[in-house]
């Protein structure tokens, strides 16, 4: 167990000890952070393998009170070290992918150029392996009685995490802040790309009764269709549509209320912090006008956790790398209250 009688939760953190400055162990610690360093498939923007870092060090300047759950730190937050040779697999395949899709892009058939061949192999391949040790990981926290976060990386990081899930709960809906569907059978030939993560989820793991997304401003048709054929499976709260009713007088109460109706009692959040207002995160991978303010997705947050629902577990991805730090200041806050919310639902 870890003293704290000498842990002075006022003070500046302490860079010496683990996130937040908290100076747990992974051992003793309520809630274990695994960041995945990947960034493949992204289509636009990178960075985001080298987010958990910036996070770590910005986190060291958030408070450790939380008026919603005063003593929720107490409980215990980790982060596992990044794991340094999934960061080098993730910069020599991002390569790969970068040429790959260059070529593609001017129309060239894949099948003519052995080369090209090879990296698209090379990079679907290296998917899996890098989905194969987020099970691995994730799958070892949550049978060992720890709740789990998830820092990515690039949306794709969390399908290995989802498929843990299903070996724990045998239902459960995912709540996905998101400016994109993720429902792409595939993106750029790449199988389990960013752009294909919740259709790949939704595919595997009949375990997901439903995602209900947040967010939603940029798509394409065959996404749009998807939706609009899954017999409510996927519920799209798209961002036009929610800024409309807010202006024709709808209060953000009463549309958080009727979002968390559409959740069961274990709810999954998947955050992309591209749902958020740009301003927030001007460094994500794809950024889209519109979006969230921060404090409308903590109200989120703490509305589903004052309902009664489980928070089985979130991840937090496509925080971007910028000089201003401002990406990783609102993702530590995110992040904080990610943390805190989590062990309050499950006490």
């Amino acid at each position: 167990m870890t003293d704290l009688s000498s842990f002075n939760p006022n003070a500046a953190g302490n860079p010496d000890n683990n996130i937040f400055g908290l100076p747990f162990q992974e051992e003793d610690a309520r809630v274990v952070l695994v960041p995945v360093p990947w960034e493949v498939t992204v289509s636009y923007g990178a960075g985001t393998a080298r987010s958990a870092e910036h996070i770590c060090k910005a986190s060291l300047h958030v408070d450790v009170f939380d008026a919603d759950v005063p003593n929720g730190w107490r409980k215990g937050f980790y982060i596992r070290p990044i794991e340094k040779k999934i960061l080098m697999k993730s910069d020599y395949l991002r390569k790969e992918a970068e040429l790959f899709m260059n070529y593609i892009s001017k129309g060239e058939d894949v099948d003519k150029n052995k080369f090209m061949c090879k990296s698209q192999k090379e990079i679907n391949e290296g998917s899996e392996l890098l989905n194969t040790w987020v099970y691995e990981q994730t799958n070892d926290l949550l049978n060992s009685g720890k709740l789990v976060g998830l820092i990515g990386g690039d949306h794709s990081v969390v399908l290995g995490y989802l498929k843990a899930l299903t070996s724990k709960y045998n239902s459960f809906d995912i709540l996905q802040i998101d400016a994109h569907c993720d429902l792409r059978k595939s993106f750029n030939n790449f199988v389990n790309s960013h752009a294909s993560v919740m259709y790949n989820a939704l595919t595997n793991f009949p375990q997901i009764e439903r995602l209900v997304q947040l967010g939603v401003r940029d798509y394409c048709e065959e996404e749009w269709d998807y939706v609009c054929n899954s017999h409510y499976r996927v519920i799209t709260y798209f961002d036009q549509q929610i800024k409309q009713r807010q202006y024709e007088g709808e209060t953000w109460r009463h549309i958080t209320d009727e979002i968390i109706n559409q959740l069961p009692q274990n709810v999954y959040i998947s955050f992309d912090v591209d749902g958020l207002d740009p301003k927030l995160c001007p460094h994500t991978g794809t950024p889209v006008p519109g979006g969230f303010e921060a404090e409308q997705m903590v109200y989120v947050f703490k509305k589903i956790i004052d309902s009664g629902r489980k928070l089985i577990g979130f991840d937090l991805v496509e925080v971007g790398v910028g000089d201003s730090n401002i990406d990783s200041n609102v993702a530590a806050r995110l992040l904080w209250k990610l943390c805190n919310y989590m062990v309050k639902s499950n006490e």
